[in-house]
């Protein structure tokens, strides 16, 4: 019964009716030295496994392809037949190959990185200068937001690989830890605070109008989960850069990660203020949507982070 005679016929799928590439590729060797030793030479195989593929092609195809003689090996009638749909098969999948790498080449000439205000702003330029050695031909653009921005932008299609310091990870991405961070309190060395000898309390935390970033911000959540979700804002700045320059000013105490305040504390331009039961460690991950791992530029972005 054919394989298309009705909806109770048993369909057999293309790929066991054709032969694959390998085999179509030997036949065309073999029609064009008329020799099967120079043919399996040709494309790197024994010539005991080059008869036993021209054999399975035959079995498959149910026609004799080749016959073989002490002069030789020539193609029968079939066989020439075959090798002329052979020949077009093979240059279609030579047309498939040149345009998946043309693809590849396109996706590997951009690399576009999204990444929360931490890591952006103290951790990328290091990871991106270090690629460039790698991959001096990929563009890359950085979008800098906060961690649900992150999130929103790699599954839009926005960007290719992300960056975020949260507590959790957005919905629809996977995820892994790429490094460790810790957030301090800070201020000014005229307040209060800098002069204090025994370390701040959560309840004190919580009680104290705060200079914060922007909700949706990891370092907000991860305050928010140390305090509860009591945390007051004194004001919301969306960069880190806003809260450390308001910090400076005397304007109040600041949560920030201890990646971006190094050089202050050095300086004394702010002050470190000790905490006694309050979790502020967390992970920064590297994200991407559900499901597809990243490739190209990116993976190769995503291993450096790991160096």
């Amino acid at each position: 019964m054919s394989n298309r005679e009705g909806p109770s016929a048993v369909v057999v799928s293309l790929a066991h009716r054709v032969p694959d590439l390998g085999a179509l590729e030997l036949l065309l060797a073999v029609a064009r030295l008329g020799s099967l030793g120079g043919a399996a030479r040709e494309v790197g195989i024994t010539q005991p496994a080059a008869s036993s593929r021209i054999r399975s092609m035959e079995r498959q195809l149910g026609v004799a392809l080749v016959d073989r003689s002490p002069r030789g090996s020539r193609l029968t009638d079939a066989g020439a037949l075959v090798t002329d749909w052979a020949r077009r098969i093979v240059e279609a999948a030579e047309a498939f190959d040149v345009g998946a790498q043309a693809l590849r080449d396109r996706r590997d000439s951009r690399l576009r990185v999204a990444a929360s205000m931490t890591i952006a702003e103290y951790l990328l330029p290091g990871w991106l200068l270090a690629l460039r050695a790698q991959r001096p031909d990929t563009a890359v653009s950085l979008l800098a937001g906060n961690s649900a921005a992150v999130g929103e932008r790699l599954l839009s299609g926005e960007a290719d690989l992300g960056f975020v310091e949260g507590v959790s990870v957005p919905p629809g991405l996977d995820s892994t830890v790429i490094a460790h961070d810790r957030l301090i309190v800070v201020t000014a060395p005229g307040h209060a605070w800098a002069r204090r000898r025994r370390p701040l309390e959560a309840s004190e935390l919580a009680a104290t109008p705060l200079i914060l970033r922007e909700k949706g911000s990891g370092t907000r959540q991860v305050l928010d989960a140390a305090l509860g979700g009591l945390a007051r804002p004194l004001i919301e700045l969306s960069s880190t850069t806003a809260v450390k320059a308001a910090a400076v000013s005397g304007a109040g105490p600041a949560v920030l990660s201890e990646l971006a305040v190094g050089e202050e504390l050095a300086m004394r331009r702010l002050v470190p203020v000790p905490v006694d039961g309050v979790a502020l460690a967390r992970d920064l991950r590297a994200v991407w949507p559900t499901g597809h791992r990243p490739v190209g530029p990116a993976r190769d972005l995503l291993s450096l982070t790991r160096g």
